[in-house]
């Protein structure tokens, strides 16, 4: 049995057009505009690294930032079911990404870790399995050819009134 198909629809406009186009490559900014009817538009570069605006995203944090938020999202979720009250829930993701000598290159791992404020009355042990569940799940972590790991530091708010 097939299961329901979802389609994703963005809209990019190179916005890098210095006057002269692409006819020298140093000379062509590499800024976009990345869109979706309805919502606030992305300001988007490549890496500096690669002659790339500093102050706008550049593909490989949009990556990096998709993986991270799916996992949460999922993680979130789950812990509702479960009965585990989130309190707080920050990432510090971090992604690798390897350039070959010809210009190509692709990422080699991606680690999140995410730090997560539990009540206490919620079962840490559950807490934490859920971030496995979670990673099995995200859409995102599902569709990559890299590893991404996910190594969670679980916090428990002291329930002694302060």
């Amino acid at each position: 049995m097939a299961g329901r198909q979802h389609r994703y629809g963005v809209q990019v406009v190179w916005t890098g057009n210095t006057g002269d186009g692409t006819a020298q490559y140093s000379t062509y900014a590499r800024d976009h505009v990345m869109s979706v009817p309805g919502k606030p538009a992305i300001a988007g570069s490549s890496d500096p690294a690669f002659r790339g605006d500093a102050t706008r995203w550049n593909p490989e944090e949009l990556l990096v930032a998709s993986l991270s938020a799916c996992h949460k999202l999922w993680y979130l979720g789950l812990c509702a079911q479960a009965g585990v009250v989130v309190l707080a829930y920050e990432d510090r993701a971090e992604g690798s990404m390897e350039e070959q000598p010809d210009g190509a290159g692709q990422f080699t791992a991606v680690e999140l870790h995410p730090h997560v404020t539990i009540t206490a009355t919620s079962d840490p042990a559950m807490a934490t399995a859920l971030h496995h569940k979670a990673h099995a799940m995200c859409f995102i972590a599902r569709s990559m050819n890299f590893p991404v790991t996910v190594t969670p530091v679980l916090t428990v708010q002291d329930a002694t009134p302060g």
